[in-house]
C-alpha cells in the first residue's frame, strides 16, 4: 500500500491492517475529510448469531464512529431469504419469516456492544433491508434495476465462476442475490446518504455492482472497501475452533470460551489480532507480538481480556482470566467453567463416560470421545480416562471436572 491516506478512518484501515482493497482510494479519503460519511455493512440472518469471524467487521463500523463516521449495521432480513452464493458449494437451507426474524434478535444484541445508536450525526442506524426488498414487484424491479446488469458480467465473478467451474449448481433465485444487494446499497443511499459499502474481500464483486448501479440509477459516486478473508496461521478460517464456530452471543458461546478462545491463539497470529481486534496503540500491539518463549502468552491474556472486554465487559474478561488462572496455574475448578447440568433420571442405573463428554461439548460424538480417551487426552477430575466405561450414580456425589487435553475443561453438575 503507497497511499497515504489523510482521513483518521484510512489511516486506521490501513496501518491496522483492515484494508484488502478500496474502489477509489483518493476519492474515499476525500469524502471522509469533507464531512460525516455513513457507511454500511450488511450482515444476513442466517444463525441466531454472528461468530468471530465477523468481528473484523464489526471492528471496522466500531472504527468508522470513531473517526467521525456513521456506522449502518444493515440486516439481511429480505437477503436472507435468497442466501448468498459467494464461495459456497452448495445452497444455503430457505429459512422461513420467523426464524429470520429471531436470527435477527439474536444477532442485534451484539451491536450495541461496538457501536453507539443515537442520534447524533455519527449515531450508528440499525437497519433492515426486508423493509424495501420484500415489497417489491417482480416486473417493474426487472425493468427499472435488472436492465443494469449484464449477465454475462455477472457470471465473470469469481463467486460465481467457481461454483460453476465445479460443476456445482447455481438456482436462479441465488444468481438473484448480487442484484438484491446492489440494489441494497442504491437503496441506503437514496435513503441514508450511504457512501461506503465495506465487506469481506469475497464481497467484492457484489460491492462494485452496488457501486455501478448506483452510478447508473441516480448518478452518484458512491465507495467500496474490503477487508481481506482471515486465516489462522496454521491455515484455519478465523472464527473456527477444535469445537466449531466461536459465537459472540454469550448465550451460545460463553465469556470463558470466548476468551479462551484469543488465549490459544497462535504466537504467529498476536500482534496481527492485537491490531485488528483491539484497541491498543500500534506500538503497543508490535510490541506485544514480537515477545517471544513464555512473554507471548502474557501477550495473549492481554489480547484475551482487551477482546472479551469489548464484547463482555471488563468483569467477564477478569472473571474468565481468573478461571483461567484457577485451572491452569492451580489445577482448580475455577467458578466459569462451562457447564453441563444432569438430572437423576438423566444418569438413571448408570451413564457412559464417553457420553459426558459429549453433553459437556467437549467431543462431538461418542466415537470421537473414545478416540480422545485412547490417545490419553481425556480426563476426569484430573484423572486420566483410558477407556470408555459405564459411570454409576455415586460417582456424582460431588462436580466433576472434565478435561480434553489441557486447554478444554467443562463442569457437570448434578441438578437438586
Amino acid at each position: 500500500m503507497t497511499y497515504h491516506p489523510k482521513s483518521d478512518f484510512m489511516t486506521v484501515m490501513i496501518e491496522r491492517g483492515f484494508l484488502a482493497d478500496c474502489t477509489d482510494y483518493q476519492g474515499l479519503d476525500e469524502a471522509l475529510n469533507a464531512g460525516v460519511v455513513p457507511a454500511y455493512i450488511g450482515f444476513d440472518a442466517t444463525a441466531r448469531s454472528l461468530h468471530v469471524g465477523s468481528l473484523i467487521q464489526i471492528m471496522m463500523l466500531r472504527w468508522l464512529q470513531k473517526t467521525g463516521g456513521k456506522p449502518l449495521t444493515l440486516m439481511g432480513g429480505g437477503t436472507t431469504k435468497v442466501g448468498d452464493p459467494s464461495f459456497r458449494a452448495d445452497e444455503r437451507p430457505l429459512l422461513d419469516d420467523a426464524a429470520i426474524q429471531a436470527n435477527i434478535d439474536g444477532i442485534q444484541q451484539v451491536f450495541a456492544a461496538y457501536v453507539d445508536y443515537n442520534d447524533t450525526p455519527t449515531g450508528a442506524l440499525m437497519l433492515n433491508n426486508d423493509e424495501w426488498l420484500s415489497d417489491l414487484k417482480y416486473i417493474p424491479f426487472l425493468r427499472d434495476i435488472g436492465r443494469y446488469f449484464s449477465v454475462n458480467r455477472m457470471l465473470s465473478f469469481e463467486s460465481v465462476k467457481s461454483r460453476l467451474d465445479r460443476e456445482q449448481s447455481l438456482s436462479f433465485l441465488e444468481f438473484n442475490y448480487m442484484i438484491l444487494q446492489a440494489y441494497d446499497f442504491l437503496e441506503l443511499n437514496r435513503r441514508y446518504g450511504c457512501l461506503l459499502q465495506m465487506g469481506g474481500s469475497d464481497q467484492w464483486g457484489n460491492i462494485v455492482n452496488g457501486i455501478d448501479l448506483t452510478r447508473r440509477v441516480i448518478d452518484t459516486e458512491v465507495f467500496g472497501l474490503t477487508s481481506p478473508l482471515l486465516t489462522t496461521a496454521d491455515g484455519r478460517k478465523m472464527g473456527k475452533s477444535a469445537d466449531g464456530a466461536i459465537w459472540l452471543n454469550a448465550e451460545m458461546c460463553s465469556p470463558y470460551q470466548f476468551w479462551q478462545f484469543w488465549r490459544n491463539t497462535m504466537d504467529a497470529d498476536v500482534g496481527r489480532f492485537l491490531k485488528l481486534y483491539t484497541e491498543l496503540p500500534i506500538e503497543e500491539c508490535e510490541r506485544l507480538g514480537a515477545l517471544a518463549g513464555s512473554e507471548i502468552n502474557d501477550a495473549k491474556i492481554i489480547l484475551a481480556n482487551e477482546v472479551t472486554t469489548l464484547l463482555h465487559g471488563a468483569e467477564a474478561a477478569q472473571a474468565a482470566e481468573a478461571t483461567s488462572r484457577e485451572v491452569f496455574e492451580k489445577g482448580g475448578v475455577g467458578d466459569d467453567l462451562p457447564t453441563v447440568t444432569l438430572t437423576a433420571a438423566d444418569i438413571g442405573d448408570g451413564i457412559a463416560n464417553t457420553a459426558l463428554f459429549v453433553k459437556a461439548g467437549l467431543s462431538p460424538s461418542g466415537k470421537e470421545a473414545k478416540r480422545l480417551f485412547a490417545s490419553g487426552g481425556a480426563s476426569i477430575n484430573d484423572e486420566v480416562v483410558k477407556e470408555p466405561r459405564l459411570m454409576t450414580p455415586d460417582e456424582f456425589a460431588g462436580d466433576l471436572k472434565l478435561s480434553a487435553g489441557k486447554k478444554r475443561h467443562a463442569l457437570v453438575k448434578i441438578a437438586g
